[in-house]
């Protein structure tokens, strides 16, 4: 864990941070009510912090398992490549404007509330993507590993279907959004990424 910290420090105080503070809310519902995302208020201008503070809870033991580990496969890689500066920024603006959408579209429901880290850790995995497009996954339940950038074709189009259409509860909304501010605050803070990714892509089949 030293190490973790001394070459990838804020990766490190974000995990940590968000699995103390998830399991802490687990037992204190005043503090998880108090965290929570609650567009209805955010629109008016109350509880803004909440945009940041709905990212360190989560609604399960399973929500809090999958995107810390997520979390750990790509975001300690992801702050070696670019730097704590910068995975900062892609993480933290991926927070914040994933929710935007929801605030504006459920600005209206008194009764919505959104927790989780997922957007920023959309964020997080897209801006991987651009860097090691054609690292092999292992999506369940696919057999089969897949290309990186494949996976994050489907999960685009997977994440703005279900937010059409979806009543499972799931903010498909965050996962998309956050997805695309990933790719767009990475190529604002490494301009040379655009390239290295078509490079990538076309090397593997010989164009």
């Amino acid at each position: 864990m030293i190490e973790y910290l001394q070459n990838t420090p804020v990766a490190s105080i974000i995990f940590i941070f968000t699995l103390v503070t998830s399991i802490y809310a687990f037992n204190d519902e005043s503090l998880m009510a108090k965290f929570m995302l609650h567009p209805y208020s955010v629109y008016r201008k109350s509880n803004i912090y909440t945009l940041l503070t709905s990212g360190l809870i989560h609604g399960s033991w399973m929500h809090l398992a999958f995107n810390m580990f997520t979390f750990f496969f790509f975001a300690f890689q992801l702050e070696a490549t670019i730097g704590s500066w910068r995975f900062a920024l892609v993480y933290f603006i991926g927070l914040i404007l994933s929710d935007i959408p929801s605030v504006i579209k459920h600005k209206n429901d008194m009764f919505y509330h959104s927790l989780g880290a997922s957007g920023a850790i959309s964020a997080v995995l897209f801006s991987y993507i651009l860097f090691y497009p054609l690292t092999t996954l292992m999506i369940f339940p696919l057999p089969i590993p897949i290309w990186a950038a494949l996976f994050g074709v489907l999960y685009l189009v997977y994440s703005y279907y279900m937010s059409k259409s979806s009543r499972d509860n799931i903010n498909h909304d965050a996962h998309l959004f956050g997805a695309i501010t990933g790719i767009i605050v990475t190529i604002l803070l490494v301009p040379g990424i655009v390239p290295h990714f078509i490079q990538a892509i076309t090397a593997r089949f010989g164009a």
